[in-house]
């Protein structure tokens, strides 16, 4: 069954499903239920898409224009007592192939307390609160449609699957009241071992593609492939599985001040052991690990900034074989003007091949400007448009007689109905 079927068979019925759902109360004790429907038509690229084999890096590639349904998602949360509650994400994603599955899914313990200290526990699969660009519903962007580069490979490779503790110190609540707030952040985790993947082999890619839990990307085979020393490797990356029994671990810390400041500072490490493969999968654990810094003032109550720069290093295999530093940086500006909102961000990115297997270049770099505009009709629906301007250069496009350097430009024009 190819694409377009797919698209017309699913997105409907996730239509249908949503609708359904938006009978139920929005705001009862039990559940809490809001969602999107999201419809876009874009302009697409001269090559395919990553995530169906090819070497463009946009989230639509060659024969991607036209309208189709980009996005629906449905966001709950239920109440489960006065401490407990839990939180589901479900989203349909229409590309490569049409499929509807959890990007979340997590319990949440928060007592009620009296003092300046709040404890809190999240317990299952969810995103580290890394981003300040990623605060809308289903972790989208109030500001682009497109993520940056960093969020969204967040949001196709990395899902915590384990438990996170936090305390949370509010300053007007100490006996001598101060104007900074604090939050201390741990987590542990098994899964998400093959992170680092899609960035050696790819590279960085600013998009708007959630994956869902136990979804499978493609990877454009390289001539690396061929060789001996990466012959066991599939053609695929399931991002969130786990391979060599190992924990992984992340630590942070959230700062506000005189609500206009918020800093976000993160360290992460999958703690992957790179010569371990599963050899039904063809999947290696990589040994990934970052840090994240993250920062937004409020310039005034509509003029924001946002800037984040993450960098680290990812290695697998025997000895090491495929080892890359990368790094990447935004700043965003947004101003809201009643129900109108533009943002513009720019950004750039690099992974760096560290490694002496020649036959497997990873070095890649580019940037990208991004504008958006987004008018609030009503409370439940928006419209927008987008131009993005992207350059990329990826070292292993030579072995399809492809140019390493591409141009990208993508207009994208998109209608929400939230609920």
């Amino acid at each position: 069954m190819n694409k377009v079927t797919l698209d017309m068979l699913a997105a409907p019925s996730m239509c249908l499903l949503l609708a359904g759902l938006m009978s139920v109360p929005i705001h009862t004790y039990a559940a809490q239920h809001k969602g999107q429907i999201q419809a876009s038509w874009q302009s697409s690229s001269a090559y395919p898409s990553w995530y169906a084999w090819g070497a463009s890096v946009n989230r639509f590639g060659q024969g991607d224009d036209g309208v189709n349904i980009s996005r629906a998602l449905l966001q709950s949360r239920f109440e489960l007592g006065d401490s407990w509650a839990a939180h589901s994400s479900v989203q349909y994603v229409p590309d490569p192939e049409a499929k509807v599955g959890f990007t979340e899914l997590f319990a949440e313990y928060k007592p009620v307390v009296e003092g300046a200290y709040q404890p809190q526990v999240r317990v299952g699969g969810f995103y580290p609160k890394m981003s300040l660009e990623n605060p809308d519903i289903g972790w989208s962007s109030p500001y682009n449609y497109g993520y940056s580069a960093i969020n969204a490979w967040l949001g196709e490779e990395l899902r915590v699957i384990g438990v996170e503790a936090s305390i949370k110190r509010s300053g007007k609540r100490l006996a001598k009241p101060s104007l900074h707030n604090w939050q201390w952040v741990a987590g542990l985790y098994k899964g998400n071992d093959p992170l680092g993947a899609v960035l050696a082999w790819r590279g960085f890619a600013p998009h708007d593609r959630q994956s869902v839990f136990n979804e499978v990307l493609a990877l454009r085979p390289t001539a690396g492939f061929m060789t001996p020393q990466l012959s066991k490797q599939a053609w695929q990356i399931e991002p969130f599985t786990e391979i060599d029994g190992r924990f992984g671990y992340y630590v942070g810390a959230h700062w506000s001040y005189q609500n206009r400041h918020d800093l976000r500072a993160y360290w992460y490490d999958n703690n992957g052991d790179p010569e371990v493969l599963n050899y039904k999968t063809g999947q290696y654990a990589w040994d990934t690990k970052f840090w994240s810094l993250a920062y937004k003032y409020k310039i005034t109550k509509q003029t924001h900034v946002i800037a984040q720069a993450m960098a680290g290093n990812t290695a697998m295999g025997f000895s090491r074989g495929v080892d890359n530093d990368f790094d990447s940086q935004f700043i965003l500006l947004t101003h809201r003007w009643q129900a109108f909102r533009i943002s513009g961000r720019i950004e750039q990115f690099r992974v760096q091949d560290m490694d002496h297997w020649a036959f497997d270049p990873n070095e890649s770099d580019g940037g990208a400007v991004t504008t958006t505009a987004k008018w609030r009709y009503s409370k439940s629906w928006r419209f927008g448009v987008e131009f993005q301007y992207l350059e990329t250069k990826v070292a292993n496009r030579a072995d399809d007689n492809l140019p390493t350097r591409q141009l990208e430009h993508l207009w994208r024009l998109s209608g929400e109905y939230r609920f």
